[in-house]
């Protein structure tokens, strides 16, 4: 019978085995994700640098041809992309402005940064694709040039990775709903925040990249030893 009475017994019920556990806590769930975070964001970095990497080592071929420098070249006039950057610059003060929100106690400036963030960022994103359909109306298709195919690729990836910021976004916004306690938000906004101003440094970075003329392309190149 003790070992039938020792079989049902359950220690994680017992008080000492309750108060063993608050003496020693689960690992803090803020700061694995926020090292995940980490883990991304160097993912994409590199990520983007190989492809810039191959963006100067492709355009020592003749056949590379710049998207700025003459006046038919698209991006001579950057005029678009600086509307489009702006859409993204506002996304990430909108942004931080919600978290100023939740820092702060006050939720309706919370809901009112996701919002105006979520709003930019789809924004911008339709803006970058108008931006494609204007270039293949003017003749700039993926495959006529390779600096095309390098603009169409850098924009695509860029995007992808805002989406996916946005999925992830969405999730801070159902918390919104069940949850009115704006500092239980702080720390899930305070990893979105980053992420949107990390992907607004490597869009910057992608647009001097773009607009660059071919004697400025060459010389980084140069530097690159290609």
């Amino acid at each position: 019978m003790n070992i039938l009475r020792a079989l049902r017994d359950k220690p994680w019920l017992h008080p000492s085995a309750a108060a063993t556990a608050a003496q020693y806590p689960g690992p803090d769930t803020t700061a694995a994700m926020r090292i995940l975070l980490r883990f991304i964001l160097a993912i994409v970095g590199v990520l983007f640098f190989l492809f810039i990497i191959t963006f100067l080592a492709r355009s020592q071929y003749p056949d590379f041809e710049a998207l700025a420098g003459q006046p038919w070249q698209p991006f001579t006039d950057p005029s678009r992309l600086w509307f489009n950057t702006a859409l993204l610059a506002c996304a990430s003060l909108a942004i931080q402005w919600g978290l100023g929100g939740t820092r702060a106690g006050r939720l309706n400036v919370t809901v009112a940064g996701i919002s105006a963030a979520v709003f930019f960022t789809v924004l911008f994103l339709v803006a970058q694709f108008d931006l494609w359909l204007r270039l293949q109306s003017m003749g700039f298709y993926m495959a006529s040039n390779p600096a095309n195919s390098y603009f169409y690729l850098l924009t695509a990836v860029h995007g992808l990775h805002l989406i996916g910021g946005l999925v992830v976004l969405s999730n801070v916004v159902f918390r919104v709903w069940y949850d009115n306690s704006p500092e239980s938000l702080s720390a899930p906004l305070q990893l979105c925040t980053t992420y949107w101003h990390f992907l607004l440094g490597i869009w910057l970075v992608l647009f001097a990249l773009l607009t660059s003329r071919p004697e400025t392309i060459n010389a980084l190149a140069a530097m690159c030893g290609f």
